[in-house]
């Protein structure tokens, strides 16, 4: 029997089942992840990557950290893939209970996906750090240079987490909520090397641990079901 096979089977089987994704998900709508050999981290910056999309340079470099962030970060064109679409099935099935994602591209809610938990926030919100007014990802690509408050004249920020800020409290509660009711656990699209985001898969204690993924993960060993190929080819045979 053919590892989708299993997959199929061990679906028809499970009433609980949770999604946790990352980068690898979105590549197929266009979206470059950070690690590939294509991704931003292999790209010849004047700074690093992690660098530019950490807090202090945010504060420190406004400006030059826009400038990357609205190049590099943004795909408001894109669109969701079968991986998106079939997740959003699921839940409408009443299989998958939660997607819990660690992208920032607001896809899986594009694709009909209600109970979405943003790891890493989204760069369709933005909010104000001086008064608190929430701004859409259109007002950040139509700003020249810096956005700054139409109220208030204070400093624009993607509701997105930077390197050196902590989780949301309240995303990892409910995560950790999700992941340890689930009987399966499907891990697509992420190479687990993010932290604290990858750690919070060891509160499965279900039955089946799929991963389907391009690449080695560290959970490969420890996996029910292994699928080395791209996840919204796998989800379109689902």
């Amino acid at each position: 029997m053919s590892e989708i096979e299993k997959l199929k089977n061990a679906l028809e089987e499970c009433n609980y089942v949770v999604f946790f994704g990352g980068a690898g998900v979105s590549t197929e709508s266009g979206i470059p992840d950070f690690r590939s050999v294509d991704g931003l981290y292999n790209q010849k910056y004047k700074y690093p990557p992690e660098t530019i999309v950490s807090h202090t340079f945010f504060e420190r470099r406004t400006e030059e950290f826009y400038d990357f962030y609205k190049n590099k970060m943004i795909f408001k064109d894109a669109e969701p893939n079968m991986a998106h679409i079939k997740l959003a099935q699921l839940e409408e099935s009443g299989k998958l209970k939660a997607v819990v994602t660690q992208n920032i591209d607001g896809l899986h809610q594009k694709a009909g996906s209600r109970e979405v938990l943003e790891l890493h926030g989204s760069v369709l919100r933005n909010y104000c750090k001086k008064c608190g007014k929430f701004f859409d990802v259109d007002y950040i690509i139509n700003a020249k240079g810096v956005p700054y408050c139409d109220s208030c004249g204070g400093l624009v920020k993607p509701d997105v987490v930077l390197y050196e800020e902590g989780l949301d409290q309240n995303i990892i509660e409910r995560t950790i909520n999700h992941i340890s009711k689930a009987d399966m656990l499907i891990v697509g699209g992420t190479s687990l090397a993010v932290y604290p985001a990858a750690g919070l898969i060891d509160y499965f204690r279900g039955k089946y641990l799929v991963v389907v993924n391009m690449s080695a993960t560290s959970k490969d060993v420890n996996a029910d079901i292994y699928i080395k190929d791209k996840i919204g080819e796998v989800f379109a045979k689902l």
